[in-house]
């Protein structure tokens, strides 16, 4: 119930989006005509439009954005002559000839008519096609959830409630509107002259999304203030969504910081554990049931291995494994991917080999097991007792010390005497390090156009298709810039042709980025520089003091960690092969 009235508020500050400008027009143009007839039902096609292609975007991949795109061609087509026809009587005849005969024979062969609420239904419908690629963080959180769980009641009624909240505000601004054109009208007999303006705005409209604006320049501009207030929402109403070093879209994927929910030393019963039938394959174990833990105190970690907070967290996760496997505790690893790389049982394998992790990891390539305990974060911890309860749970990094403790009050629980002295601190290094939290200014940031943020170049992202990008003189702060010929893909760049960089305005002490050799496995050669220079001593754990690394296999890759003071800096990766794939930067 908090998703959906989150989803609906979410859907509602669209309105304050400067991508939603574009359509404005196509509403207001029949503001002054009766609501329920004309507004009310274009209203409703907009939401039902935007609702399947969000689903369809969701759950279909990129053949959806493709017939996302042919819509939006017949849309403009449409709204062009819609426009047209505002502007110009004669043209509103003729555009209407043949739909009037239409009408008169479905008149004569039913007995009644289609009224304008079925035009305006239809407009309503051509205009969702052109309003579906506004989105802040709440549209990113419902759907990266669809992306995960699959077409559900769940996604329905979420999308449904954003869309809902959209054409609420949106029908407030149109009674609004229809009032004070109505007024203009009467006091200054200028009906006529509002009709042709609003037509112009029309054509203005269609013109700004022929451009490219509506997901380009305005989208840009969206990102900001409007991005930040629906954040501000997702965060009151739902705690933990997102935190400093967590998912930047809003999205399920909550990479951030800890968030617990359970105080004093009582631990409430929050449910059973589920099933783990839903497992693709095991490591380190055979499939493990419910039945054959019982006796056992268990605690499940969902984790992925390219995740920067999953890395951060592993070091103790593995200590309390370590601890405490003699004494009645069983730690399972549920490694839920991410990217589609990381549903390689090979790539996991490797990964588990290299960790240095030996308690029992279940693939669940399909987010079964996630499904089953409703989980929505990256790490994700939960305590189970020996009867089979769930006890306690931890949303992402940090209160290790209050994890350990539940630990240990659980195996007493059970009747284990005798447990070893808790953990203390851990020594980790490279990207498993502990973050400089008091320094992160720069959030979690896709390459892939499904997810992509605060992207500047005067090129815009081409989907799908190779393209030519050209780096801008100057980044802002959190915006990044391809140079070069690249192929975005939707969770992915793939480099077309070598040379090219990505370069990255950011604050913060460590620098990630999630990268993929060619798709036949070949290495890839680069050179990262901070500022224009050799990172030096600032270099990371994947590359030495000139910048120099290489790409040999798919993960997150530590590219800089700052040794001085943190401050606002350009990082710059130049690939000099083709083939290489980037995926997400994230920081530290």
């Amino acid at each position: 119930m908090v998703l959906v009235l989150a989803a609906y508020l979410g859907g509602a500050l669209t309105i304050l989006s400067p991508c939603i400008l574009p359509v404005l027009p196509f509403v207001f143009a029949r503001s002054e005509l009766p609501f329920r007839k004309t507004t009310l039902p274009l209203l409703l096609g907009m939401a039902l439009t935007f609702a399947v292609l969000a689903t369809l975007a969701a759950v279909g991949g990129a053949w959806a954005v493709r017939v996302n795109t042919y819509g939006r061609v017949a849309a403009l087509i449409l709204l062009a002559a819609f426009g047209v026809a505002l502007l110009s009587k004669s043209a509103a005849d003729w555009l209407a000839r043949p739909f009037v005969a239409l009408g008169n024979r479905l008149m004569q062969s039913s007995g009644g008519g289609t009224g304008s609420s079925t035009r305006s239904f239809l407009l309503g419908v051509a205009t969702g096609f052109l309003w579906a690629p506004c989105a802040g963080p709440i549209l990113g959180l419902i759907l990266t959830g669809a992306a995960i769980a699959g077409p559900n009641a769940r996604t329905v009624v979420l999308l449904s409630a954003y869309a809902l909240g959209a054409i609420t505000s949106l029908a407030l601004a149109t009674l609004a509107g229809g009032r004070v054109l109505a007024a203009l009208k009467r006091s200054f007999n200028t009906g006529e002259w509002i009709k042709r303006a609003l037509g112009a705005a029309v054509l203005l409209g269609v013109a700004a999304i022929a451009l490219g604006l509506d997901t380009g320049v305005l989208a840009r501009l969206s990102s900001g203030g409007t991005n930040r207030l629906e954040q501000s929402v997702l965060n009151l109403l739902h705690p933990g969504a997102a935190g400093p070093g967590g998912a930047t879209n809003g999205t399920t994927q909550a990479r951030g910081t800890g968030e617990s929910e359970q105080a004093g030393q009582a631990l409430p019963v929050e449910g059973r554990l589920p099933p783990l039938t839903g497992a693709t394959a095991w490591l380190n174990s055979p499939p493990l049931t419910p039945e054959e833990l019982r006796g056992k105190v268990v605690v499940i970690d969902f984790w992925t291995y390219s995740c920067i907070n999953c890395l951060r967290s592993l070091p103790y996760v593995k200590s309390w494994a370590q601890r405490y496997q003699d004494h009645g505790l069983v730690v399972i690893g549920v490694h839920t991917p991410e990217f589609a790389f990381e549903k390689d049982e090979n790539n996991v394998r490797r990964a588990v080999h290299d960790l240095g992790i030996d308690y029992p990891v279940a693939l669940d390539n399909r987010y079964a097991i996630w499904q089953a305990f409703g989980n929505q974060y990256w790490p994700a911890h939960y305590f189970i007792d020996a009867e089979g309860r769930i006890r306690a749970h931890h949303f992402g990094e940090g209160e290790y010390d209050r994890s350990e403790q539940w630990i240990r009050q659980l195996l007493t629980e059970a009747g284990y005497q005798n447990l070893p002295p808790a953990t203390g601190s851990v020594a980790a290094a490279g990207a498993q390090a502990a973050a400089d939290m008091r320094n992160i200014q720069s959030p979690e940031t896709y390459v892939g156009y499904e997810r992509a943020e605060n992207f500047s170049s005067p090129d815009a992202l081409a989907q799908d298709r190779a393209a030519s990008y050209h780096a801008p003189q100057t980044l802002a702060l959190n915006q990044w810039s391809l140079d070069g010929e690249w192929k975005v893909g939707g969770e992915q760049a793939v480099l077309s042709k070598a040379p090219g960089k990505i370069l990255f305005r950011f604050h913060a002490r460590d620098l990630h980025l999630v990268l993929g050799p060619t798709a036949d496995g070949k290495p890839v050669r680069f050179r990262v520089t901070i500022d224009g220079a050799p990172p030096g001593s600032d270099h990371g754990m994947d590359v030495d003091s000139q910048g120099n690394g290489i790409v040999r296999e798919q993960r997150l890759y530590q590219l800089i960690r700052q040794s001085g003071e943190v401050r606002d800096r350009t990082f710059t990766i130049e690939f000099f092969d083709a083939g290489v794939m980037a995926y997400a930067f994230t920081f530290g």
